[in-house]
């Protein structure tokens, strides 16, 4: 019977967390269909000088305003969602966890948009210039609005994860979970995995490929130097309370 109500309590809190959740996407969703015209406008600048958008009809506009606005609000609502979820599962933590992630909340947050900034200013022109480009050898490429933001999505969302990569090793090293010997043992292995990720991203263009895929090991570099910094200050702490070796 008890388990029974701690875990009926369990789910009234998730969906507690997920309403707060949910209630600030749309309240961000507005906000952002308030101010979409801004937001296109600002999201136009990466395109090639000259180019104008087009879109195929009436309810093309809709859809790329709600492609603008959605993106827009589920950037805004990020910093809540981690929030809301350190909310959940802080009660299962111990006192030195909870002040660790609730640390990183912030941080998280920081590092997400410094990501897309960069995939949005250094990335995304490269790899839309270079198709254009392409293209406009054999064809008449047309700016089709949808298929231009679909496409900055694509290309410049998945660096704001990338650029987590650093405070995730920091995270778990905090934590106990990585060492900076096992990162150092493993680099080449994931400078392999890196270096698939930066041509996948990229155009099949060497400058390109390099372009993306140097960042990428410097943000591994990066996570390995903070693991250092992270697993010293761990052991003095253990050191100090008496649980090292």
């Amino acid at each position: 019977m008890d388990k029974e109500q701690h875990l009926v309590e369990h789910l009234a809190e998730l969906r507690k967390r997920l309403v707060i959740t949910l209630l600030a996407f749309v309240l961000f969703l507005a906000v952002s269909f308030a101010f979409v015209g801004d937001i296109l406008r600002f999201l136009q600048h990466a395109a090639p000088p000259g180019a104008t958008m087009v879109v195929l009809g009436p309810a093309e506009v809709l859809r790329v305003y709600m492609i603008v606005a959605g993106v827009a609000a589920i950037g805004m609502t990020i910093p809540v969602l981690l929030y809301q979820a350190w909310k959940f599962v802080a009660p299962g933590l111990t006192e030195t966890e909870r002040k660790v992630t609730a640390g990183f909340i912030p941080v998280i947050t920081f590092v997400f948009f410094a990501g897309l900034a960069f995939g949005y200013f250094f990335i995304f022109p490269t790899v839309y210039g270079f198709f254009v480009t392409l293209g406009s050898q054999h064809f008449t490429v047309m700016q089709n609005a949808a298929n231009y933001l679909s496409f900055m999505a694509n290309i410049v969302v998945p660096f704001g994860f990338i650029f987590e990569l650093p405070i995730l090793v920091l995270f778990l090293t905090r934590l106990g979970i990585l060492t900076p010997e096992f990162l150092a043992k493993n680099r080449k292995y994931a400078y392999f995995v890196l270096t698939v990720a930066g041509v996948v991203l990229s155009p099949p263009e060497p400058v390109s490929d390099i372009i993306t895929t140097l960042p990428l090991i410097l943000l591994y570099e990066i996570g390995v130097t903070l693991s250092r910094i992270a697993y010293k200050k761990r052991l003095k702490r253990l050191q100090a309370s008496g649980l090292a070796d």
